[in-house]
């Protein structure tokens, strides 16, 4: 039996082992099948996206005119929310024969490539015009589809139409709510080429251009000057080139945005991104509950107010000049003074602000003027909603005649005898600025995920330090509380205001762990150099 069992393991051996060698053999095909997919300059499509890789990326470069490339990491959850869109963008692009096609690179698999181009975070896209891949463009549109493939569309074909004569002009102009229409002597000057820039970057709005000398006459121009149009509020809105200065695209794409709004605004689900994003300075607000019939005729007024401040520009000499290209600039830089006025209706859209102004729905009617840059609020007397009253408001808070109204909760009654104080608008000082005490404020949101996180370690810190005469660690909840001279732009924002004289201010920028936080005031502000 024995010689039996050897003779069959000497026999079934050598198949065994051949077997074992066939699936290896057929496993390091496959390895090598795939490297070769790789290493191939092959260029392979996921839903009309092109798929690109170190090996395939210049083929795809010298084959598409416009190549607009994702560099994304697969475990980024925006990357993930982009890939519909940009997948609905490719089809589109496509279906219209588009010279435009997007692509996407693993920037995690394809190091190479992200060290190339600089990819330092997920999603980037960058756009190669000509199979040029040493100066590629940042995108600068909508994260969405539509804006995708407005943005490659303007970038494929001119940016802006030639318009010949009137009637094409006036189709032209009849076509939308506003378009925009550059008036050119000579369309390859640097004045023409300026405003195709702006054209190709402003692909939420329609762009004409003209040269035609009937054309200047129609709309009675006489040098180069773009002409905004609109079916609301004053129908032409001219700005002038100015021959010396020629056209400055950031001031033109500035005050296109701020002139394509209506001159009063209603604070909407649809009107709230355009009112943010066109960066206008100052907000002069009228809150109002609109199924009162009288708070409803304090529009009237309002509107009057407004067209004083529209595109206005003031000058450090202070004389106010009209926005646009056709006035000489001085040597020193204007400083912006646009006012857009909002209405914002307490019961409807309206009523989710509230509460950033420290208002209810009973407190309309009611105005407030917001300093966008630091968010400071001005509120006007209530007595008086005349158009005379608002304009002259309005400019004493540009003249700095006015103190911002704060916002201050009222302190809890219990505010110094637990570990962390509790500070408001109204303590603040006298606390933070208390000459014998080395005061630590937490400046926090109460929805702020960070600060939840860091709470417990703030309150051990408390803890720690509840014996010390000389050290007081609070809190303030900035969303309830505005100061004067301190404005908090992050969450959580940790200041260190020492004892002395003097209104010192430390910012805290170590890590937010209780060692570190003791470190920090054990060395009186200030962390200490760690070893290398």
């Amino acid at each position: 039996l024995v010689w039996l069992l050897v003779l069959s393991l000497a026999w079934l051996g050598p198949a065994l082992g051949g077997e074992d060698k066939d699936e290896e053999v057929l496993e390091e095909e496959e390895k090598e099948k795939k490297e070769d997919e790789v290493l191939s300059d092959e260029i392979k499509e996921e839903d009309n996206v092109l798929v690109l890789h170190e090996h395939n990326f210049a083929r795809a470069l010298s084959e598409h005119q416009l190549l607009l490339v994702e560099f994304y990491a697969p475990w980024c959850g925006h990357c993930q929310r982009l890939a519909p869109a940009f997948a609905q963008a490719a089809t589109e692009l496509r279906n219209e024969s588009s010279p435009a096609r997007l692509g996407k690179v693993d920037a995690t698999a394809q190091t190479a490539l992200a060290t190339e181009f600089g990819i330092t975070s997920y999603p980037t896209l960058k756009l190669f015009r000509d199979g040029n891949r040493t100066h590629p463009l940042a995108y600068t549109g909508r994260m969405d589809s539509q804006g995708i493939v407005r943005w490659m569309q303007r970038r494929a074909g001119p940016s802006a139409t030639l318009l010949q004569d009137t009637d094409t002009s006036a189709a032209f102009i009849d076509s939308r709510d506003l378009v925009v229409i550059g008036f050119f002597k000579d369309l390859e000057g640097e004045a023409a080429q300026a405003f195709f820039k702006v054209a190709a970057e402003m692909v939420d709005m329609a762009f004409g251009v003209a040269e035609a000398a009937e054309l200047f006459q129609e709309y009675g121009l006489s040098a180069d000057t773009v002409c905004l149009f609109k079916k609301f509020d004053e129908r032409q809105t001219n700005f002038p080139v100015d021959p010396a200065r020629g056209l400055d695209t950031a001031e033109l794409t500035r005050l296109l945005r701020v002139h394509s709004l209506q001159l009063v605004m209603e604070f909407t689900n649809e009107t709230s991104d355009q009112i943010f994003s066109a960066k206008i300075p100052h907000h002069m607000l009228l809150f109002l509950n609109k199924s009162s019939p009288e708070q409803l005729l304090l529009r009237d007024s309002f509107r009057a107010a407004a067209g004083g401040f529209r595109g206005e520009v003031r000058w450090p000499h202070g004389q106010d000049m009209e926005g646009g290209f056709g006035t000489p600039w001085p040597k020193h830089p204007p400083f912006p003074a646009q006012v857009l006025f909002v209405v914002v209706d307490v019961t409807g859209h309206g009523a989710d602000v509230l509460p950033f102004f420290g208002m209810t729905a009973a407190d309309a009617p009611t105005l407030r003027l917001v300093r966008m840059e630091n968010n400071r609020k001005y509120q006007m007397e209530q007595d008086n909603f005349s158009d005379s009253a608002i304009r002259t408001f309005i400019q004493e808070v540009l003249d700095g005649k006015v103190k911002p109204h704060l916002l201050s909760a009222e302190p809890p009654e219990d505010w110094d005898t637990r570990p962390v104080k509790v500070l408001v608008g109204k303590t603040f000082e006298q606390v933070a600025f208390d000459e014998t005490k080395n005061v630590f404020v937490k400046f926090y949101a109460p929805w702020c995920p960070h600060c939840q996180a860091m709470a417990a370690a703030w309150e051990e810190l408390a803890e720690r330090y509840r014996d010390r005469e000389d050290i007081v660690i609070a809190e303030m909840d900035s969303t309830a509380n505005e100061l004067e001279n301190i404005t908090i732009h992050g969450y959580p924002t940790l200041h260190y205001f020492p004892a002395g004289p003097g209104r010192k201010m430390v910012e805290y920028k170590g890590t937010r762990d209780v060692e570190t936080f003791s470190k920090f005031l054990e060395n009186g502000g200030t962390l200490p150099e760690e070893p290398p």
